[in-house]
This record gives structure tokens, C-alpha cells and sequence, in this order.
């Protein structure tokens, strides 16, 4: 089993290096080739997505990511910022799945921004289509404005466009993935104003047919993130669009504690998979080791879950960090008084430790 390492800038290599050390604390053997990719791919080889970057995606059984980004290559043309490597391994990798759980672990029920009683026990699942809506719609750009009470000044604009078949699949990945669970699908959308998610509305409707087991609700996007914040725990799988799916998703990162914790995947038709953490590349502490590699770290448990069939060594892996968390370890962003503070290193030390 072929696994591309892709550290990526700020904490990315920082995190990426416990999650490969949990990896190789196993007793599996994999093949792990390394490369640069996002601001890293630009400094290398003047693009953040190089092509043999690519390629060894293409070429791998699975992918482990960590973040890209920082600010002192904004002033770069869009083209060759480094989050265009990401937008480019889903595109060319057909990646049109993200998997994202939000699960608040008993031990951080304090560190959530919400009340424990509120909180305590959620587990949902947000289902983000990854490869379309406004993300990747054309035509976009920057022009002199052809109508409108501003016509002839200079605007900015994006196409937001799903075709039927988008749609259909990422519903089929959503109703198969609440039968596996609590048999409830929310999905949301913003029918109520866009053509664009009547037409979802309209399509996840008809594919719900086929799942008559699976109870269906939709939902509109801002009513959903109401309920998110106000009753988070009647939703248990929620399905909708690239834009609204990255909102959400970090906004339930947030009731976990720390947008540290959640791991994601990005999934093909096949399951091959890009596994990474939800949040960003934290410029601002890379270098002080004190990130959080967790996310990273069940990331890397998910890989081995949905891409390279060892459900059993990723319970391993996941049930290594319910008990790091139980000993009290934290790293500063779920940090509370009466806990033991650790660094990037030294989490990576204790789940190790813990798998043994």
C-alpha cells in the first residue's frame, strides 16, 4: 500500500510527522514516498501543485495531507497561491466527497463553546460535495459590469452551477452513509432564494426514493446554522454544497472544543481518498510546536478506514486518542486547568505510547 505524504507549509509538516509516526507504529507496512505541495510546491518548483506532486497522488493508494497556505505569498497571482493545490487535487483526482464528523470526545465537553448539556454526545457527519458550485463554476472573473444600477463599473463575479449527476452521487454517498448510522439525512440548501439549490432540492428528493429506510429533511443554510449552534444534536448525517459545506463544517468544528480535533476525508467513486485535517496551516505558531496533530493523527485513522481496508487499525488508532485524552494530555487550544499541557511532539508521544 503506497501512501503520498503531503506535509505542506506552517504546521503541516509539524502534524503530518506524528501522524506518519502513529502509521508506523503499527504493525502494517506501507510505502510512503514524500513531496512538496502548495506554498512548499512553489518555492520548489514555482507552482503549488508540481506535477510529479501529482503524479505521486495519482499513483498512490491513498493521500495524507496536511495544510497549505501563508500569507507572504498573497501577493502572488491567484494561479500560484498554495490553496490552488488543494482545489487541484480534488479536480484532478475526481474527489467530490467530503466526509467530515464533528464528535465531541467526553473529555473536551468543557472546552466546547456551548453549554456540556447542549453538546455532550454529539456525533454528526457533514457530507460536502467537493468538486462544484461556485468554487469551480465559470464563467468568473473581474469585468466592467454589463447591467445592473452599477452598469459600467468595474465588479467581480462567480457562477454557482450544479449538473444533475453532481448531485445525484454525492446524495447517493449521503443516504448510504446515514443507513450505516442513525438512518437521518438533513440536506441543506438555499432553495428558497437560488435556482441552483432548488434544482439540488429537487434531485436529492428523487434519490431519496431509493432509500426509504433513510427519514429525509431539508433545510435551509441559514436556518441550519441556527440549529447547529442552538440544538446541534438533532442532526446526525448532513448533506449540501461546496460553500455552504465549508462553512458549516468549521462551524461545527467549533462545538468539538477545537477545530483541532476534526479529521476529514475527501473522497472518489472508489474510495481513494486525501485525508487531512479540517483547519488551516496556523502560519502564526509554525515552528513553536505547540500545534495540535490530533486531527491529523484521525485523519490518518480514517485513511486506513475508508481507503486501505484496516478498519481494525484505525479503531486501534482512534481508540489510542479517546485514551491520550482520558490521561488528561491536551495540547493548548483544548487546554483546561487540572490537565496535563503538551506540545505537538509530545501528543504524538503519548498516542504511540498509547497503541502499544
Amino acid at each position: 500500500m503506497k501512501i503520498a505524504i503531503l506535509p505542506g507549509d506552517g504546521i503541516g509538516p509539524e502534524i503530518v510527522d506524528q501522524a506518519v509516526r502513529v502509521l508506523n507504529a503499527l504493525d502494517e507496512s506501507f510505502e510512503m514516498e514524500t513531496a512538496p505541495v502548495g506554498g512548499a510546491g512553489y518555492e520548489a518548483h514555482g507552482h503549488p501543485l508540481p506535477d510529479g506532486t501529482l503524479q505521486l497522488a495519482k499513483d498512490a493508494d491513498a493521500i495524507l495531507f496536511g495544510a497549505v497556505g501563508d500569507w507572504k505569498y498573497d501577493t502572488l497571482e491567484r494561479s500560484l497561491r498554495p490553496e490552488q493545490a488543494i482545489l487541484g487535487l480534488r479536480k484532478q483526482l475526481g474527489l467530490f466527497a467530503n466526509l467530515r464528523p464533528a464528535i465531541l470526545y467526553p473529555e473536551l465537553a468543557g472546552a466546547s463553546s456551548l453549554k456540556p448539556e447542549i453538546v455532550s454526545g454529539l456525533d454528526i457527519l457533514i457530507v460536502r460535495e467537493l468538486t462544484g458550485d461556485i468554487y469551480f463554476g465559470t464563467p468568473r472573473g473581474v469585468r466592467e459590469a454589463p447591467d445592473g444600477a452599477f452598469k459600467g463599473a468595474r465588479e467581480g463575479f462567480d457562477t454557482m452551477r450544479y449538473a444533475e449527476p453532481e448531485i445525484r452521487r454525492i446524495a447517493h454517498v449521503a443516504f448510504q452513509t446515514a443507513q450505516k448510522r442513525g438512518k437521518r439525512l438533513t440536506s441543506v440548501d438555499k432553495a428558497n432564494v437560488l435556482e441552483t439549490f432548488q434544482f439540488w432540492k429537487d434531485i436529492v428528493t428523487d434519490v431519496h426514493k431509493e432509500y426509504p429506510d433513510v427519514a429525509l429533511e431539508h433545510m435551509y443554510v441559514d436556518n441550519a446554522a441556527m440549529q447547529l449552534v442552538r440544538a446541534p444534536k438533532k442532526f446526525d448525517v448532513i448533506v449540501t454544497g461546496n460553500m455552504f459545506g465549508d462553512i458549516l463544517s468549521d462551524a461545527a468544528a467549533m462545538l468539538t472544543g477545537s477545530i483541532g480535533m476534526l479529521p476529514s476525508a475527501s473522497l472518489d467513486a472508489d474510495n481513494k481518498g486525501l485525508y487531512e485535517p479540517s483547519h488551516g496551516s496556523a502560519p502564526d505558531i509554525a515552528g513553536k510546536g505547540i500545534a495540535n496533530p490530533l486531527a491529523t493523527i484521525l485523519s490518518a485513522a480514517m485513511m486506513l478506514r475508508y481507503s486501505l481496508n484496516r478498519a481494525e487499525q484505525a479503531d486501534r488508532i482512534e481508540n489510542a486518542v479517546k485514551k491520550v485524552l482520558a490521561e488528561g494530555f491536551r495540547t493548548v487550544d483544548i487546554y483546561e486547568a487540572g490537565t496535563t499541557k503538551v506540545g505537538t511532539k509530545q501528543m504524538g508521544d503519548a498516542v504511540v505510547k498509547a497503541l502499544a
